[in-house]
């Protein structure tokens, strides 16, 4: 088994755009160690959310490898590919994505349903983690009934419910104002632990500053900066 949660090495994706071949990223490399925080950052286009997606296995490179927990997305079939994101992966985007006809509660425990759980596994599971984002009296209300903070933190839930090994995020704060955005950071940073990592990518300084790392996106490579 890998050291890392996630690797990726020589990592080449290009896009056609008409009679020619855009480069997006060009024989990147990035490992994200357990339980770390890295924050992507970089001018839009650059292709952080192309990279998030091969990151998650939504996606394939042209060349490289990108491992999770030492296991490579392309060794593996389409189903035991879903599986694995199941198991072992998060996602939170920048819109949340709830199900509008599911109560918060219903909208978390869905990834653990889709895992194989009862109704009641999944229940308990999910009811765990709005407790542990202040959002228990939230667990019945639907989506158009929480403010835009508290459809993150119900986000970040069901990204987490399933105790995954890595969860992505692509602009998790960019659709809320300042105050929310660091109400949601706040919960993010309550949730880590030694056995959860977290890829962060954001345009906003104050919230890539803390990360443990961050990694400027240009030319195709990623560049560690100062926090």
């Amino acid at each position: 088994m890998s050291q890392f949660a996630l690797s990726c090495s020589g990592v080449s994706k290009s896009y056609s755009d008409g009679d020619r071949r855009v480069l997006v990223l060009d024989r990147l490399d990035f490992d994200l160690a357990q339980g770390e925080m890295v924050a992507i950052v970089g001018a839009s286009g650059s292709g952080k959310s192309t990279l998030l997606n091969l990151l998650g296995g939504l996606d394939r490179p042209d060349e490289g490898r990108i491992e999770l927990r030492g296991r490579e997305w392309q060794s593996m079939s389409y189903a035991a590919q879903c599986r694995y994101r199941n198991q072992q992966l998060g996602f939170v985007y920048q819109f949340h994505h709830l199900l509008q006809d599911f109560s918060a509660l219903e909208n978390v425990a869905l990834p653990a349903r889709i895992s194989g759980l009862s109704v009641a596994q999944a229940s308990a599971l999910a009811k765990e983690q709005l407790e542990r984002l202040g959002l228990s009296e939230r667990a019945h209300h639907r989506p158009s009934q929480l403010s835009g903070g508290e459809r993150q933190r119900v986000a970040i839930a069901r990204a987490l419910v399933m105790g995954p090994s890595v969860v992505l995020m692509d602009e998790p704060t960019g659709n809320l104002d300042s105050d929310s955005a660091q109400l949601v950071m706040r919960a993010i940073t309550q949730q880590r632990s030694s056995a959860t990592a977290f890829v962060l990518v954001t345009h906003d300084a104050q919230i890539a500053a803390q990360a443990d790392r961050q990694c400027l996106l240009q030319q195709g490579g990623l560049v560690e900066r100062a926090c």
